[in-house]
């Protein structure tokens, strides 16, 4: 089970503004796919009249274990918020120990100071209400509570629009297809996992590593038995020392085992160990390595470009939030460094939004958004629809999803 506690013209404007004409693989910046979006914070006037924000606590399906935390129900921060037309907006702050600034406490603390400042703003266009959250929640302390108030914020609006969000980000697809991850488990636990994703039509699976080299060797050989044909990718979640990444390659290698992707192999801040894993990666084994926790933002993808120390960057919203995502995307591509888009443990809230995203712009290579898969329940009504590993978009405004409000226990 889970708990939550506690106009026409407009639309006519941005319709009729752009049209999505744009090959998937056309090379348009993203600023120019997502001109409908820039269109839509320039001219689109918005008053809040409501925004609150309440606990979202689900369970998962087992325990989620990675090398840094191990993680047994979810416990999130639903936002909701209304405009004066009556459209009403949902975001998510999704909250990961050890990878998130804020804990589930803090972020209702800032999510209701957001929010009380919010009703307080005058009439005044939605780029402008962005930028006012991004000065009251500035920085990476408080980037899943800014990311689930500008959620919320661009939802309502483009509901108002009556234009749907993968619309909006440039309309390049409705669908996106997902890997699904297996958590640090026994080699048992793995091969029963890897069989029921392969009946269900996962053909990439994410393995997260990094606790200890030798089980992680031995559940990569259980899969393999098991699901012979998928694509793997590794992430250890910053767990491995620069020479037991490199063993990681190697005891692969021997085994004619390939990853398509190896993500975060040593910490966040040993810059030279996660240079030199990349350079072995690429020159031995033709792999690609990707920073996430090494990529909270424009300062640190600055840093990554200039020592070019990765191929790949892990763009997630609860990082840096929706307006510095979409810059980072931006300077990562006009930089010649591919995207993968993943996500903390989420609902379909958070989720819907980032895989519209993903949908509406393409150029993703990797797409990591699984964990509403995980979930004992889903307490989220409509949205996307998940087919295995497709997930389909409709063309509802907005992403579509939303919570049972009134009907829960506050």
């Amino acid at each position: 089970m889970f708990s939550i506690l506690s106009s026409s013209s407009s639309s006519q404007l941005v319709n009729s503004t752009l049209n999505f004409q744009n090959s998937p693989k056309s090379p348009i910046t993203v600023m120019s796919k997502t001109s409908k979006f820039k269109t839509l914070t320039e001219n689109f006037t918005v008053r809040v009249l409501k925004a609150e924000n309440r606990e979202l606590n689900v369970a998962l399906l087992s325990p989620f274990t990675i090398a840094s935390s191990r993680l047994d129900s979810v416990s999130n921060v639903a936002i909701r918020i209304e405009l004066n037309d009556g459209f009403v907006g949902w975001g998510e702050a999704p909250i990961l120990p050890s990878v998130t600034a804020e804990d589930q406490i803090m972020a209702m603390v800032k999510a209701r100071e957001a929010s009380e400042f919010l009703r307080e703003l005058p009439e005044m266009k939605l780029g402008n209400v962005l930028q006012e959250i991004g000065r009251f929640l500035p920085g990476h302390q408080f980037a899943s509570v800014r990311a689930g108030m500008e959620m919320a914020m661009i939802d309502a609006a483009a509901k108002s629009v009556r234009v749907p969000l993968w619309k909006l980000f440039g309309g390049a697809s409705s669908t996106i297809t997902t890997d699904i991850t297996i958590p640090i488990v026994s080699p048992a636990e793995a091969s029963v996992l890897a069989s029921k994703y392969r009946k269900r039509g996962f053909e990439t699976l994410k393995l997260k590593v990094g606790k200890n080299l030798k089980a992680d060797i031995e559940v990569l050989q259980a899969i393999r038995a098991v699901h012979p044909t998928c694509s793997f990718i590794l992430d250890a979640n910053e767990g491995y020392q620069t020479e037991e990444a490199v063993k990681v390659l190697e005891t692969l290698h021997e085994m004619k085992v390939t990853p398509v992707l190896f993500e975060q192999p040593v910490h966040r801040d040993n810059w030279e160990g996660l240079s030199h894993v990349t350079r072995t990666a690429k020159n031995r084994f033709g792999v690609s390595i990707a920073a996430d926790e090494s990529c909270r933002g424009l300062t640190d993808l600055k840093k990554i470009i200039e020592g070019n120390i990765v191929d790949v960057v892990n763009i997630k919203l609860a990082k840096t939030g929706i307006l510095e995502s979409l810059e980072v995307i931006e300077l990562a591509r006009s930089s010649g460094i591919e995207l993968m888009i993943g996500g903390m443990v989420e609902t379909r809230l958070a989720m819907g939004f980032s895989g519209h995203l993903a949908a509406g712009l393409g150029c993703f290579r990797f797409i990591d958004l699984d964990t509403p898969l995980l979930l004992a329940d889903d307490p989220v009504q409509g949205g996307y629809k998940a087919c295995g590993a497709v997930y389909e978009f409709k063309d509802e405004g907005g992403h579509g999803g939303y919570l049972q409000w009134n009907d829960v226990a506050q």
